[in-house]
């Protein structure tokens, strides 16, 4: 299993067109990849390489709101750039302007050998609302009738291509998803069905990213579709869905991947069904909302679900960092993210600072510039998290102490360790705008009076005393946003006090 691995997304039919419009997956040159292996990310998910319903596109992809997110994102937008949403998925082979399924085979191939796995998309909820399936398959899917439809058609339809009338996908928050058609969860063959397609997908990739997994869990999904289900006689199936199918795929491929997309506070029954990793939203909004003390709380969760916590903060469905957080902000964020426990998720953009979040039904991309500034800071923090020590080491928070009567700013710092093997990083954050002070009480198991501490993001290097920093504790000072990644010469073992 990964361990406090590196993921990188790309939006797939977007990012490829940067090398030619012809380009396909056999045809990215093997230094793409091989730049991100030596970054250190250990995974690369290829979002939105799935055949989609073209003939959606103009039904369901010019609504207000989304022309409002084209405008927004790419203001010389034309209709030939709309390219439909990449989860409202005819079948699981690849699209076609991205090559053959085949070469998805191959480019697993090329990626392991270069040290990388693939993730690729499962969309468990839902397909493209005139997928192929509805014909061949249609005991798949939530079935309606007449009636319902008259009452609300946002919700139930009648596909092109069929007579019987169904039901789209949706999020209980939100309306419908007017492009998709609703799996039913509470019919074994669909269940069946949805677990040979995660069958047929293992064949080319070393794991999924399922996509909004917790709307099938049979909690959600009976309050969700209540009314249906009882109209059409279906009832509650016992045992999860999710529970099932990992078992099955992990019998036949046992280092197979399963990440979920997940919200509600769910993330922990979707782990103990079987997911190896769970998206981690609770500590990106916690990132947003800037409340030290509050994220320090959090941290105290279990650590069995914080390694299996995928931490971000950006990602295709969320705001830039940049955006979101502003620059000084986003890169705090992005120390905290990258120096804490479990997976990290980085976008494609993200090490540039980019600004513009793309709505994934828009094909075209705006020319952005790169922020040198943020994208030295990255590659810094990559080459220093590639180290063992912050995959196989222990980590711990420590508390930062305030640096004399009455300074209270102490509390805007993050403080933690790593240490393996003797070695030792000592991590210190001021998350937030002002020039902060604090002190760190370190106890060494040394006879040294002295050791040096190596600031690994700038090479500066400070000679303290160890009986000051058992007694008083280390004096800390950084400027608003700022940080130290600590390592440490001429000690033999450090733990905190």
């Amino acid at each position: 299993m990964l361990k406090n691995s590196k993921l990188y997304e790309i939006n797939t039919r977007v990012w490829i067109k940067r090398f030619s419009r012809a380009a396909t997956l056999t045809s990215i040159p093997d230094e793409v990849f091989i730049e991100l292996s030596n970054l250190g990310f250990e995974s690369v998910w290829l979002m939105g390489v799935w055949k989609t319903c073209d003939n959606l596109i103009e039904k369901c992809c010019f609504s207000p709101d989304l022309i409002s997110s084209y405008s927004k994102a790419l203001k010389d937008w034309e209709k030939k750039d709309i390219i439909g949403s990449p989860f409202a998925i005819d079948c699981y082979e690849l699209n076609p302007s991205l090559g053959k399924t085949s070469d998805l085979q191959k480019l697993k191939e090329k990626l392991n050998s270069i040290g990388l796995k693939l993730i690729l998309d499962f969309v468990p909820n839902h397909f493209g609302a005139e997928s192929r399936f509805i014909k061949t398959n249609p005991e798949v899917f939530l079935e309606a009738d007449e009636e319902l439809l008259l009452k609300d058609p946002l919700t139930f339809f009648q596909p092109e291509i069929s007579k019987n009338i169904f039901v789209h996908g949706r999020d209980p928050f939100f309306l419908p998803w007017t492009d998709t058609i609703q799996v039913n969860y509470f019919n074994t063959s669909a269940r069946n069905f949805m677990t040979q397609q995660l069958f047929n997908i293992a064949q080319y990739c070393d794991g999924v990213r399922c996509d909004m997994a917790m709307l099938p869990l049979n909690n959600i999904f009976h309050n969700t579709w209540l009314g249906v289900l009882n109209r059409f006689g279906y009832k509650r199936i016992e045992e999860e869905f999710w529970k099932e199918a990992i078992h099955k795929v992990k019998k036949k491929y046992p280092d197979f991947i399963f990440l979920a997309e997940t919200y509600w506070d769910l993330e922990y029954q979707l782990q103990k069904l079987g997911f190896d990793f769970t998206y981690d939203k609770q500590l990106t909004d916690r990132l947003v909302a800037g409340d030290v003390a509050n994220i320090k709380t959090y941290f105290f969760a279990d650590n069995d679900y914080q390694m299996k916590s995928v931490r971000f903060i950006e990602n295709h469905d969320e705001e830039r960092a940049v955006a979101k957080f502003g620059k000084e902000r986003s890169m705090a964020a992005a120390m905290v993210m990258s120096t804490i426990k479990g997976m990290k998720l980085y976008y494609d953009g993200q090490l540039e600072g980019w600004k513009t979040k793309l709505p994934v039904q828009l094909g075209r991309e705006p020319e952005e510039k790169t922020s040198e500034r943020i994208k030295n800071y990255y590659y810094k923090i990559l080459e220093i998290t590639k180290d063992k020590i912050f995959r196989e080491g222990n980590w711990t928070m420590i508390e930062p102490i305030p640096a004399g009567e009455g300074n209270m700013s102490f509390h805007n710092f993050f403080t933690w360790i790593w240490d393996y093997e003797n070695d030792v990083r000592i991590v210190v954050i001021n998350y937030s705008a002002v020039t902060s002070q604090s002190r760190l009480k370190i106890l060494f198991d040394s006879d040294r009076e002295n050791v040096t501490l190596i600031d690994l993001l700038t090479g500066d290097e400070y000679l303290r005393s160890v009986k000051e920093m058992e007694t008083t504790g280390l004096f800390i000072e950084l400027k608003g946003f700022h940080s130290h990644i600590f390592s440490v010469k001429n000690r033999t073992f450090l733990f905190e006090n």
